[in-house]
């Protein structure tokens, strides 16, 4: 999801896909501990989806934008 996506989202909506994408990174982290992961760059991407949303919810908290 891009930045402009995330911000179309409602903070109820943000909520629950921030929720999703622990639920999928903790998925992904047991994968690669258990090595059946395919590819590794899926948990960086992950993490970025994560730290996007939480920046988007502080801004929203600040006021800013």
């Amino acid at each position: 999801m891009k930045a402009g996506e995330i911000r179309g989202l409602n903070d109820g909506e943000l909520l629950s896909k921030l929720e999703e994408a622990h639920e999928e990174l903790f998925n992904l982290r047991f994968r690669l501990a258990t090595r059946q992961l395919g590819n590794h760059r899926e948990i960086p991407r992950v993490k970025k989806r994560i730290a996007r949303i939480k920046t988007i919810l502080k801004e929203r908290e600040l006021g800013i934008g």
